[in-house]
């Protein structure tokens, strides 16, 4: 199969969407891979370094997207790309398309089958292509959000560790999965007084042994959040619900329960926010504010460290896009189950129930697009195919 990977164009995106290791071992394993020229410039990538791993280099996107069969991309496409799909073309991306109707009715016109990372699950239903960016947007988010805390950035004005003698700031942050736990983690090591809420006791109970004491975890409701949006400083949110828009766990109402430029970082911004009040904004330009709150929603967090966020992106991926560059989507979907729930958007109809709820079309099944072959699936050691492979 011929891999292709375009350069990002999304404002403020420096990832590439393949290391030269993925270069590597889809060349070993007997597949083309076109790059498009200075692609991975942004994360300290050259040229020479994927052609030195097989890779061939074109000069254009229009020449990526043309030849390739598998487009590999990091963020969805942009209306140019889109524009340029193929309905032979499989695109391999983050697509966050729940919130995203426009965008869904132009892949669905396009023809392509497009396959997101952030619904792909693994056999104990994780997400294993959105962890990587999770656990980076949960570290960036505290770091945004002590920044964003000093006056000059219109702030509160309040060190997050305080110093002897003076209180630390009190952190929200409600979810504890990847995006909450490394929040939290680096908001102890900064020395705040963390709170971390979930709806999940079995969760808390790990987290409550992962942080070693060291911060507080707390059963999520309204009422629980109103009662310590008083005393918050800072309050990151981390709700996540498969494929489907955000929940809002803070109303724009309850604003006037907080603090005076207090800060609320919304990681769910690409899933629509889990705030009331987010829209979405750039690294260029983060913040906002509502009723004295700063709001920061960065649709792109780990955009901001693309050296780190490329590779840990591809270490992920990687068995993935082996599995769909060997057998093609179809085959590689029904050897993998949790393969099959990336697939949203094939033959012009939303395949993924979720989407399809949040943009308010009709959900097809992927088997009635893609045909019967999706319609058994193996056993859970057939999954496993394309990890074995990565690792060789």
């Amino acid at each position: 199969m011929k891999v292709g990977v375009p350069t990002e164009i999304k404002a403020d995106e420096y990832r590439v969407a393949l290391t030269p290791v993925g270069a590597r071992e889809l060349a070993e394993h007997g597949h083309e891979v076109v790059i498009q020229r200075g692609a991975g410039e942004g994360s300290a990538i050259s040229d020479a370094d994927y052609e030195a791993q097989g890779a061939r280099i074109v000069p254009t996107v229009d020449d990526v997207f043309g030849e390739a069969d598998l487009v590999l991309k990091v963020k969805e496409p942009q209306p140019q790309e889109v524009s340029l799909l193929r309905p032979q073309t499989t695109l391999f991306t983050y697509l966050h398309l729940a919130p995203a109707p426009d965008l869904t009715r132009r892949l669905c016109e396009s023809g392509a089958t497009c396959v997101a990372y952030e619904t792909v699950e693994d056999s104990r239903r994780r997400l294993p292509l959105l962890a990587p960016m999770s656990e980076i947007a949960g570290k960036i988010a505290t770091q945004a959000g002590a920044f964003m805390l000093e006056k000059p950035l219109g702030g509160r004005g309040i060190l997050l560790g305080g110093v002897p003698g003076v209180a630390s700031a009190n952190v929200m942050i409600i979810g504890g999965g990847a995006v909450g736990m490394n929040a939290a983690f680096i908001a102890i090591g900064m020395e705040a007084d963390v709170f971390v809420y979930d709806t999940n006791i079995h969760r808390l109970r790990e987290l409550d042994v992962a942080f070693g004491g060291r911060a507080s975890t707390v059963f999520s409701s309204i009422l629980s959040i109103e009662e310590r949006l008083p005393d918050t400083d800072l309050v990151i949110g981390g709700v996540l619900v498969h494929g489907a828009r955000a929940p809002h766990v803070i109303k724009r109402d309850q604003l006037a329960l907080m603090k005076e430029h207090s800060v609320l970082v919304d990681v769910a911004i690409d899933q629509g926010g889990c705030f009331e009040s987010s829209r979405p904004t750039t690294h260029q330009d983060p913040t906002f504010e509502v009723d004295g709150v700063i709001h920061y929603c960065v649709t792109n967090m780990p955009g901001a460290v693309p050296i780190t966020s490329t590779y840990a992106l591809t270490n992920a991926t990687l068995p993935y896009v082996l599995a769909l560059a060997h057998h093609g989507v179809a085959e590689a979907a029904r050897r993998d189950p949790g393969l099959k729930l990336g697939i949203n958007v094939a033959g012009g109809r939303v395949t993924h129930p979720a989407v399809a709820e949040g943009v308010g079309m009709d959900y097809v099944p992927p088997e009635e697009v893609l045909g019967a072959r999706l319609e058994n699936a193996p056993s859970p050691d057939g999954a496993k195919v394309g990890a074995k492979q990565a690792t060789t």
